[in-house]
């Protein structure tokens, strides 16, 4: 640690100490001017993840699915609570604690998982940031412009980065300035909504509120508002499954993206990069309590809201009777494709496939002959995207209005994580390599991700190749990520490493309790979420989630077979 850092921790620690001694309004200003690693972990997880989990959300279960992503990153925090507790109280670093007091392949499995996540989930990053600078702002569009603004994102980013590498006033700076970005994504979606809430009749405030209760019932059927059209259409057993299916998967995408395993590696080591120890736990928590969970909770649920509001049970306008005579509505070809397409699949599965062999006329004949329920539901379950939902709110606030407001916190998202994933990716290679964060090594870590995410961006994120790097790495990442909690649960219950740190009494009984949860809702949707994987390694007959629970088998019995190292490095 350097001296800089020393001197800046002992006047950080007397100022809590001085503020507690005050009362607890004193304590929370001093937590408010001292707070950071908390905006860190917010500046990732508000990125294109939480973008598209929040979104299709809003689509599926309207304003049933608010209380969602609000749980799981609250137990989400509990565990990342768990995590600066055991790294502050020990002083030591999670990795090295995990060889030496669980097991060596669990801490390499972990900082592995960690690595492959920063690579490659910085492409859809950079392919976000690039089509909202260029479609909602207007910037240089076409493939020249692609280049111009990949270059600029890991630029700007790697600016950024190199304020928090240097230190000092510049490390403060990009404190600041983090914070920034993160109320800037805040601000602009809360806009959006403040504008639905005052036009085109308002919102149902009483519906969004009863959205906050937890339903897990739509784990096994259709949200409430789906269900009249499922139930009168003609086909009521295929959509019932198809739309729980639908349903299923987003929940566990959107509960999956509150928390990374990527978010896990950054948090002890931002605070322990500070110099934080002991004295600092109460601020980890409220930390985590105001800078992450706050901006998460508006931003999330401000998405859901608009997305639900604007596509929830209500098609493209002139989509359903596109196939009617006289239709005048022109929609896009995309959507039209798409809702063809859902359309074919639901005659195929109740035994009239061979509609898809018709000539377009007669084609297009069949479909209008449908209950319109069923083109409801067809055209209810295609998936919008982010400009999509911008387009849709230019009746309320202007055209002008809603894409520079909506693409602002886009490219806000986009670049925030962008940096964060820097961070991260230089904490990870070091660590992996025993050396210190600092240098030419941390530096050039640091920049790894913003090449692979810019370059991956232009040349592979839109190709096949996405299918290699996407669905491995996210599937790691979501089989390690309970594992990862079991681990830190182990830690939290090692008195060996805790000492007299480690919790006692009522107050370890709520830890464990609630640290138990966290651990079964991650186990739960890691297993919906390979078990419910149909896709096939291509080329091959070979199932994906066969392959991971071969992978999770290996991983297990290695880590109880490996067993911990017992010393430091």
């Amino acid at each position: 640690m350097s001296e800089e850092i020393q001197e800046k921790m002992q006047a950080d620690r007397q100022r809590i100490l001085d503020a507690r001694s005050k009362g607890m309004g004193a304590t929370i200003k001093t937590y408010v001017n001292l707070s950071g690693p908390g905006w860190l972990q917010s500046a990732i997880t508000l990125g294109g993840g939480s973008l598209a989990g929040s979104l299709y959300l809003g689509i599926l279960g309207g304003y049933e699915m608010m209380w969602l992503q609000p749980l799981m990153m609250v137990f989400g925090i509990v565990m990342l609570s768990a995590i600066s507790y055991v790294a502050l109280s020990s002083g030591e670093k999670p990795f090295e604690s995990l060889n030496q007091h669980v097991s060596p392949v669990l801490g390499w499995g972990w900082a592995i998982a960690t690595l492959m996540a920063n690579l490659v989930w910085a492409m859809p990053q950079f392919s976000l940031g690039t089509a909202a600078l260029q479609q909602n702002l207007g910037i240089l569009p076409g493939r020249g412009g692609e280049f111009a603004m990949s270059l600029f994102l890991f630029g700007f980013s790697a600016v950024v980065v190199s304020l928090y590498v240097k230190g000092g006033a510049a490390y403060r700076f990009f404190d600041l300035l983090l914070k920034g970005m993160v109320g800037v994504v805040v601000l602009s979606f809360f806009a959006v909504v403040f504008v639905m809430a005052l036009k085109g009749g308002g919102l149902p405030w009483g519906d969004i509120l009863v959205g906050f209760i937890p339903n897990p019932g739509l784990l096994f059927h259709p949200a409430s508002s789906l269900q009249a059209f499922v139930d009168g259409s003609a086909a009521p057993d295929y959509w019932r499954e198809t739309v729980v299916a639908a349903q299923r998967d987003r929940m566990v995408a959107a509960a999956a993206t509150a928390v990374g395993i990527n978010m896990t590696f950054l948090l002890p080591y931002s605070m322990l990069k500070r110099g934080w120890n002991r004295d600092f736990r109460g601020l980890a928590v409220f930390d985590l309590s105001t800078g992450l969970f706050l901006p998460f909770l508006v931003a999330t649920s401000c998405v859901v809201i608009a997305a639900a509001s604007q596509f929830h049970a209500r098609p493209e306008p002139g989509l359903i009777g596109i196939h009617q005579p006289g239709a005048a509505i022109e929609v896009p070809a995309k959507l039209r494709s798409a809702y063809e397409g859902n359309l074919l699949r639901m005659l195929e599965a109740t035994g009239k496939g061979a509609v898809a062999d018709l000539n377009e006329r007669d084609k297009a004949a069949v479909f209008a002959g449908l209950p319109e329920t069923d083109r409801i539901l067809a055209a209810t379950m295609i998936e919008r995207d982010a400009f999509a939902l911008a387009n849709s709110l230019e009746t309320l606030a202007g055209k002008g209005i809603a894409q520079y407001v909506f693409g602002i916190g886009v490219v806000g998202m986009a670049i925030s994580t962008i940096i964060i994933l820097m961070l991260i990716n230089g904490f990870v290679v070091c660590e992996m390599m025993g050396l210190k964060m600092e240098g030419m090594v941390y530096r050039i870590a640091c920049l790894l991700p913003g090449i692979s995410g810019a370059l991956g961006a232009l040349f592979l994120w839109s190709t096949k190749a996405k299918f290699y790097l996407a669905v491995p790495t996210s599937k790691f990442g979501m089989v390690l990520l309970p594992i990862a909690y079991i681990a830190f649960f182990c830690l939290m219950n090692n008195r060996k490493l805790l000492g007299d740190a480690m919790p006692r009494g009522g107050s370890r009984i709520v830890w464990n309790v609630l640290m138990g949860i966290g651990v079964a809702l991650a186990v739960i949707g890691a297993a919906v979420s390979i078990l419910s994987d149909s896709s096939r390694i291509p080329g091959t007959a070979v199932q994906v989630k066969h392959v991971v629970l071969g992978l999770v088998v290996a991983l297990v019995a290695l880590g109880f077979g490996v067993k911990a190292t017992g010393a430091k490095r």
